[in-house]
């Protein structure tokens, strides 16, 4: 299939794959995928102490018997002030396995997804000799790319810093993709070199 390429000087298109571009919507699929890439973006370092990981509290506080108080054996019991967690939490792993032909399928179904809804689009690759962040402006408005995401296939520093500073434009590369900031993103923008690069990974 053919797609409309934005670009200063004339009309253009390109070809973009049947097989990456024109799939069906799985929407169990893509919620797995975004699961499990939510789930491995998390840290899972929150770590409290138990009572055998308090200092001290090796001695009875007070004898069994004879004092009217409830019987204790450590000043560290979670029931004091300074004692150990009861329930502590504990470093883990949060991720969750996706098979990574499952997850080429599910990215291949939000891009055609996209595409469906007019939500993809192709832009020639701006080159900048300098930063300028009013060049790119202006070039984002002539083809009315206010909220966009920006995939190229590297990061042109002078494009980078020409962009980071207009809101609710965010740039990224081929291998930065993920399901979430596909599915957040109201455009999505790539340049003619990145959809190459991106259906030489989803179509294989």
């Amino acid at each position: 299939m053919k797609i409309d390429l934005l670009s200063k000087t004339k009309n253009q298109n390109i070809d973009i794959s049947d097989s990456a571009f024109g799939r069906d919507f799985n929407e169990s699929l893509v919620h797995q995928a975004v699961v499990s890439f939510m789930a491995g973006s998390r840290q899972g370092s929150s770590q409290q102490k138990t009572r055998s990981d308090v200092r001290g509290g090796g001695k009875k506080p007070y004898r069994q018997k004879g004092t009217g108080r409830a019987r204790a054996g450590t000043i560290r019991s979670p029931l004091w002030r300074g004692g150990g967690v009861a329930f502590a939490a504990r470093p883990r792993d949060y991720s969750k396995k996706i098979n990574k032909k499952m997850y080429r399928a599910a990215i291949r179904s939000i891009f055609s997804e996209l595409l469906r809804q007019e939500k993809l689009v192709a832009i020639e690759n701006p080159v900048l000799e300098k930063p300028k962040t009013k060049d790119i402006a202006k070039f984002l408005s002539e083809f009315s790319l206010s909220k966009v995401l920006i995939i190229t296939d590297e990061i042109d520093i002078n494009f980078f810093l020409s962009v980071r500073n207009i809101p609710n434009v965010d740039v990224i590369t081929v291998r930065e993709i993920n399901p979430v900031v596909l599915l957040k993103a109201q455009k999505v923008a790539v340049t003619a070199e990145a959809f190459k690069q991106i259906e030489e990974w989803i179509d294989a």
